[in-house]
């Protein structure tokens, strides 16, 4: 159930620097087994903060994560990699929360490979949708 409520460009432009910040942070961390699990839930989270903030800037507030990333593949964007992996990325996502997955260091290098060809094309786009000024 989604519910409609008045467009907030402020909480948008707070998320897409909470987003940024997330993503900026995990890929500072060492690359191990050991923290997998920490940076692919940290970048799931800077990709589900944008898709929330286009949603915030329409007036609309999910309840779940489905609809900030199905809003985010249905962008017109450019990128270097297909949009439709950050659904993959939610599914290996929900089952390190809920299923105790561990990812292998090839999905991790997956994951950041994803980053790189995809957030910063998203970002941008975003803060154009939102009304961001680059300071």
């Amino acid at each position: 159930m989604n519910r409609f409520k008045l467009p907030d460009k402020k909480n948008s432009e707070s998320l897409i620097m909470a987003a940024e910040r997330e993503i900026k942070f995990a890929l500072t961390l060492k690359k191990s087994s050991e923290s997998s699990a920490t940076i692919v839930r940290n970048i799931y989270e800077g990709f589900r903060m944008l898709g929330d903030a286009i949603l915030v800037n329409e007036g609309i507030s999910s309840e779940d994560h489905l609809m900030p990333i199905n809003r985010l593949i249905k962008l017109d964007v450019k990128t270097k990699k297909p949009l439709r992996l950050i659904d993959n990325l939610r599914r290996l996502r929900h089952n390190i929360n809920y299923n105790g997955y561990s990812p292998s260091m090839e999905e991790l290098v997956e994951v950041i490979e994803l980053v790189e060809g995809c957030f910063y094309s998203l970002l941008d786009k975003i803060k154009e949708i939102v009304g961001v000024k680059d300071e």
